[in-house]
């Protein structure tokens, strides 16, 4: 599939005539074709083994303020002239005329070499990871009482082409494992997870040990038999290296998307060059950092990626843009046009949001705080755009008393205000590290990225914890 065009340049130059004959400002092709394989056990069997593949195309058609979008999975050449023809019907009823496109391809733009694809893999070798990390989990202890487990792996060629004369493509492969344990003890039922995933081949495999994952997530739960209720109230947190990149994605990362700026759905509209935050922090958006889950080549609208620094020593630099948002406001675009498929038009979205090193060693934090609570993981969370405000999941989190990390925590809510966060952070780690694979939703597309931080201390938040 790499290297090889799922549809001529030629028929894209006419099916973009098309698009342009009543009268578009702007037309774009988004090809894909994408194979996939799942495979899940759980209580020690095997449930499915899948494979799935989709192929199509999703044309737009700009005139004005207007889009007109149509796809379909016909990439015949009159598929996409029906197609076209659709999208430029819903942009404009124009007067038509003739329209010429030519193509200049553009290089590859290789983020993350791949040395062996999934594709040339057997389920064979496929189900033996679920069934070591099955074996692993539950080598863990006599409480674990039940594991579930999933593998998935999907490898997907985009072709893009534009009337601005872009024709880019780009091959995104990725690998991803994910392990869910359950113990029973006299606080009841306690879970744990893990999960890996990477824009690698088969070898990611050769580097990540799933069994060590599984005895990770056994251990999460194993821990949890003996946890006590957490406190209730407003202190310093602070929050393990990797674990709470996901409240940077959620509570500051959104709020800096063109699109929800545009929509004045954000707290961070018209603070460019203002200090929004800690002089500790700065906040960055790299879709070009290789193996990362939120690693892509080229946007989905044929833009490479980039290395974007949002925040810069606490003052906002600048936000994501993509195609319209750029086009409207006169900016350059920043390689975050993203979508779920061909199904989907593109919008605004992160890609690998993270917090860069500061310079304390991640021990010292702790020492430095005489009460309070440590973060391991972080859970799901939501977050008002508009507010800043955000509740997140605390799934592993543990007391800290007189400096030092004493007893686990039972799983509560952390309660902030995204803004005020990124203020009060006042200890930043020396030891960065990503977090967990994420996919993020956004108008009910779903896309995958990824975030990270080193350990870093707030100064004040709220735990919605159940302790008198």
């Amino acid at each position: 599939m790499a290297g090889h065009d799922v549809v001529e340049s030629d028929v894209l130059e006419r099916v973009l005539g098309a698009a342009m004959r009543t009268g578009g400002e702007f037309a774009e092709v988004f090809i894909e074709d994408k194979r996939s394989t799942s495979a899940g056990l759980d209580d020690g069997r095997i449930e499915q083994v899948t494979s799935g593949r989709d192929r199509g195309a999703g044309i737009r058609v700009v005139k004005g303020e207007t889009t007109g979008f149509a796809h379909t999975a016909d990439l015949s050449e009159a598929g996409l002239r029906s197609a076209a023809e659709a999208a430029a019907a819903a942009a404009s009823q124009g007067t038509g005329g003739a329209n010429t496109v030519t193509l200049t391809r553009q290089p590859e733009h290789r983020v993350s070499p791949i040395e062996r694809y999934a594709d040339e893999v057997s389920k064979t070798e496929k189900v033996s990871l679920l069934q070591r990390i099955d074996e692993a989990a539950r080598a863990s202890g006599a409480a674990v009482v039940q594991v579930s487990a999933g593998y998935a792996d999907s490898r997907k060629h985009i072709m893009i082409a534009n009337t601005h004369g872009l024709l880019a493509s780009d091959e995104q492969v990725r690998q991803h494992v994910r392990i869910s344990v359950v113990a029973n003890g006299d606080a009841g039922m306690q879970t744990g997870f893990q999960s890996a995933g990477h824009t690698f081949g088969f070898e990611m495999f050769d580097h990540i040990d799933v069994e060590e994952l599984a005895r990770d997530a056994a251990r999460q739960a194993l821990v949890k038999l003996g946890a006590r209720p957490a406190p209730s109230g407003t202190m310093p947190v602070v929050i393990k290296r990797g674990s709470g990149g996901v409240l940077f994605h959620e509570a500051c990362g959104h709020g800096l998307e063109a699109d929800l700026i545009a929509k004045g759905g954000s707290v961070y509209r018209g603070k460019q060059g203002e200090l929004v935050a800690s002089p500790l922090v700065t906040l960055v958006d790299d879709g070009t950092m290789s193996g990362e889950w939120g690693a892509i080549g080229i946007d989905d609208e044929g833009h490479p990626s980039q290395y974007n620094v949002l925040i810069e020593d606490g003052v906002l630099s600048d936000y994501m843009w993509d195609y319209l948002r750029a086009r409207k406001e006169g900016r350059k675009q920043s390689g975050n046009g993203r979508r779920q498929s061909y199904m989907h038009l593109p919008m605004v979205r992160m890609t690998n949001t993270y917090v860069l090193n500061g310079s304390d060693e991640p021990d010292d934090i702790v020492r430095a705080t005489d009460h309070g609570v440590y973060i391991a993981q972080l859970g799901g969370g939501q977050v008002n755009t508009a507010t800043g405000d955000f509740v997140f999941g605390m799934t592993e989190a543990y007391l800290i008393e007189n400096g030092e990390i004493t007893e686990p925590l039972r799983e509560s809510n952390l309660l902030g205000n995204g803004p005020q966060v990124l203020r009060d952070i006042d200890l930043l780690g020396n030891d960065f590290a990503m977090g967990n694979p994420g996919t993020c939703g956004k108008d009910g597309q779903g896309v995958p990225v990824g975030d990270g931080q080193p350990t870093l201390r707030v100064k004040a938040l709220t735990i919605g914890g159940t302790a008198a």
